[in-house]
């Protein structure tokens, strides 16, 4: 007897069912409608996208410093671990000044502010200091210090991802040089607490389709579909170099790896759609981080690279910024010359280091460039209120992605990706599965780098297990010996 082929409604109710890239699809086109015809409504469910991504971050930094204790631990290494952070500062540098070469050739090209003869005097300039709330970006010395713990508890309270990178390294280094001998069960119990994080992330993560529904109509209703028209040369030609920048993401990734950006896109299909619709790419890191381990990346290239990319390597932030920058002098008359344009790419190389997690800091940024040229007035920078909120499309994708692509180049570069499964990954050959759902005791990363490379960890848990195994076997006899008569 043939098979009956389900229906178009089941098979729709059972996509809907299954897929986390279909349900934020579908929220995201529902956003956008309850934005557009019910404004006030948009509004009052705001809180649905802001309360998931402060549950996502609540777990962010615990999962952080878990995974960077253990890579370190398993790659038995601390000096590799050392050449990887140096390598992904390396490829950081580069990949966001050819970000920002590549707006300001777009701004002299499409010169997107021409046109505009805005008069200086006539913008608010508090609504900026709103904006910002009146902070300003760290210096290179505030920054590293800022960088470095205080306390321990305070780096995972204030949710400082740099000062949890200081600690899980501390510890790592610690847990090397101490060996199995002395703290047998230290590491265990972090990886155990490293699956009850991801455990918890899967919990939140089915929520997801609440937030960009939230996020998408708030989005929508609160600032229209009116800056488009306004504004749309700019975000035209911003969106065309964030196509062009990754372009060069990919064509790099296939020289350094051999793997395909376009696959990898399609692999993280769900986690691009989700941070797309709540304009953050935080909220998508603890599964990106299991994506890419999965992928073949060793677990201390993902912990440390993916992060501190997040501090570092803000490819889309530094597009805006430079495109940004042209458009505000082109839109108040000013014609920058090519030294100054130069001086734009050297102060934006600095000041956009120092943007994650300050309010406003694309403001900042741009606030700085101006008061280092001198021929930009300050107030100007309010042009970009409007538009500003249109642009965390770009830069939430092309950070993510390019944070991404990081990771795989400098586990290459580093010799700490299995190029083999990567391609089975991202080609669908081997499914991905969430952590919180994988068989204990199962391990996806099998076909590592090194295989046949003993880390001090496997000692630890072999210790531990050794100790546990020998334990048991004592009560089992001492209960056999209490029960057996011939035993005085």
């Amino acid at each position: 007897m043939p098979q009956s082929v389900p229906s178009l409604p089941r098979r729709v109710a059972r996509l809907l069912r299954t897929s986390l890239f279909a349900q934020v699809a579908c929220a995201l086109v529902i956003g956008v409608l309850v934005g557009r015809l019910w404004p006030e409504v948009a509004t009052a469910v705001q809180p649905l996208g802001d309360g998931f991504v402060r549950l996502i971050k609540a777990m962010i930094a615990p999962l952080v410093f878990c995974v960077v204790v253990a890579g370190i631990t398993k790659a038995g290494d601390l000096k590799a671990f050392g050449r990887i952070g140096i390598k992904a500062l390396i490829w950081f540098e580069v990949a966001t000044t050819i970000a920002l070469v590549v707006g300001l050739v777009a701004g002299n090209l499409g010169r997107p502010g021409v046109g505009m003869n805005v008069d200086p005097a006539s913008l608010d300039a508090s609504a900026v200091d709103e904006k910002t709330g009146g902070g300003e970006l760290p210096s290179t010395s505030e920054f590293i210090l800022h960088s470095l713990p205080d306390s321990a508890v305070g780096a995972f309270a204030e949710n400082s991802l740099l000062q949890v990178l200081v600690l899980a390294c501390l510890v790592g280094a610690a847990l090397l040089h101490l060996g199995n001998t002395k703290v047998p069960a230290i590491l265990p119990a972090i990886e155990q607490a490293q699956e009850l994080v991801f455990a918890v992330v899967g919990f939140i993560m089915k929520l997801a389709p609440l937030a960009v529904f939230g996020a998408t109509a708030h989005l929508v209703g609160e600032y229209g579909l009116g800056a488009l028209s306004t504004y749309g040369k700019l975000i035209g030609i911003c969106y065309a170099v964030a196509l062009i920048f990754l372009v060069l993401l990919g064509i790099a990734l296939k020289a350094v790896t051999g793997l395909s950006l376009w696959k990898f896109i399609r692999y993280t299909r769900e986690e691009l759609l989700l941070a797309l619709g709540t304009a953050s790419s935080e909220t998508v890191m603890p599964r990106m981080m299991q994506k890419l381990r999965q992928a073949g990346c060793r677990d201390d290239a993902v912990g440390l690279v993916l992060p501190t990319g997040y501090s570092f390597n803000l490819d889309g932030a530094s597009i805006y910024l430079s495109v940004g920058t042209l458009f505000i002098a082109q839109a108040v008359g000013v014609d920058l010359t090519l030294g100054q344009q130069i001086t734009v790419v050297l102060v934006l190389m600095l000041t956009s280091k120092g943007m994650a997690g300050v309010p406003g800091s694309a403001f900042l940024a741009l606030s700085a460039t101006a008061s280092a040229l001198g021929v930009i007035p300050a107030g100007a920078v309010a042009l970009l209120l409007g538009v500003d909120r249109i642009m965390d499309a770009m830069r939430v994708s092309v950070n993510l992605l390019g944070n991404c692509v990081a990771v795989f180049a400098v586990s290459r570069w580093e010799g700490a990706l299995d190029a083999h499964r990567a391609k089975k990954v991202l080609s669908g050959e081997i499914a991905f599965v969430p952590e919180d759902e994988q068989e204990s005791g199962v391990d996806l990363t099998k076909d590592s780098v090194e295989p046949s490379r003993k880390s001090p960890s496997d000692d630890v848990l072999a210790a531990s297990a050794a100790t546990s195994g020998a334990t048991s076997a004592a009560a089992a006899t001492a209960t056999s010996n209490e029960s057996d008569p011939r035993v005085s």
